[in-house]
């Protein structure tokens, strides 16, 4: 299986630098860029496409050095595990201890070995993607393969944090299996847990931004993190879901149901305000979910009328 090019963050407000640490990578890595601290802080943090594997951080910028890019990346927790090499003309052994100590994991100085860096980087990505893949193996609910509600909690506050700081929407849909526990009593555990997977997938392949995140929430809840969208944006989604999962035709027959198996989902959208905490987005896409439940299930309530798909 083919395996991505590390995605490298060049930082640097000298285009000849840029220029010469592109060309050495342009090979092997998919080179971003930036400017200034402020620029290399949005690349990193961006929503719409995926983080760098490596950060190559120029100390001696105009505005915002490195040092202090630095010390915020590593303050969230978003960015905090991207490793960054710190490329200086700084080569005074107190500038390293002090980008060693505020969170890099190398530091080099100009002039440099483009072979010895070259296995530096390729060092330091090898590193990250085996922490990475021991994360996600911590992250992800065994049963269903998305994320679980530990990844949820932390992906949450993280686009949290991002939305108040940059004052942008932030949407989240809640999912609940319908009469799932007659399920479970009709067919049995197996069955019931094959049903979670199948359901699982059919609601993860209609998330399709790289910034978002569906997990399971608990028992037969789904839940889904999408930043920078507005309540229409996730309403969309969440009637792509209940289409997915009405396509796939569970049958249901237990004495009770007797049909095919729906979800019921509740959506919320908000722009974090004052002291707010991501709490006030949960209490709100739940009580939408129950406003579905409570008008009769298989369907979705966003702020209005429960309405069917």
């Amino acid at each position: 299986m083919a395996i991505d090019k590390p995605r490298v963050l060049i930082v640097d407000d000298e285009r000849s630098n840029i220029s010469i640490l592109g060309n050495l990578l342009q090979d092997e890595c998919e080179v971003i860029v930036a400017t200034n601290g402020e620029g290399a802080l949005r690349r990193a943090c961006a929503t719409d496409s995926a983080p760098p594997d490596l950060i190559l951080l120029d100390v001696m910028m105009p505005g915002m050095d490195g040092y202090e890019v630095c010390r915020r990346l590593k303050e969230e927790p978003g960015t905090r595990h991207i490793p960054v090499i710190f490329i200086t003309a700084m080569g005074a052994e107190e500038d390293e201890a002090s980008g060693l100590r505020i969170g890099a994991v190398d530091y080099v100085t100009k002039p440099f070995s483009p072979a010895i860096l070259k296995m530096r980087i390729r060092t330091h990505v090898e590193l990250k993607r085996l922490r990475d893949h021991w994360q996600r193996l911590s992250t992800i609910d065994a049963l269903t393969q998305v994320a679980n509600r530990r990844r949820f909690d932390d992906a949450l506050d993280s686009a949290w944090r991002h939305a108040s700081r940059q004052q942008e929407p932030l949407a989240l849909i809640m999912v609940d299996v319908d009469y799932f526990k007659p399920y479970n009593d009709h067919y049995g555990h197996p069955a019931g847990d094959a049903c979670l997977r199948r359901v699982a997938a059919a609601l993860d392949g209609e998330v399709r931004r790289a910034g978002d995140l569906l997990a399971r929430y608990g028992g037969e809840e789904f839940a889904c993190v999408m930043p920078g969208v507005d309540l229409d944006g996730a309403r969309t989604v969440a009637r792509r879901m209940c289409l997915a999962v009405r396509a796939l035709k569970v049958r249901h027959e237990h004495p009770t149901v007797m049909g095919e198996l729906s979800i019921s989902v509740g959506v919320a959208a908000v722009i974090p305000a004052g002291t707010q905490g991501p709490e006030v987005l949960v209490r709100e896409a739940d009580r939408q979910l129950y406003e579905a439940k409570r008008a009769g299930r298989d369907r979705l309530c966003a702020g209005d009328s429960p309405s069917r798909m």
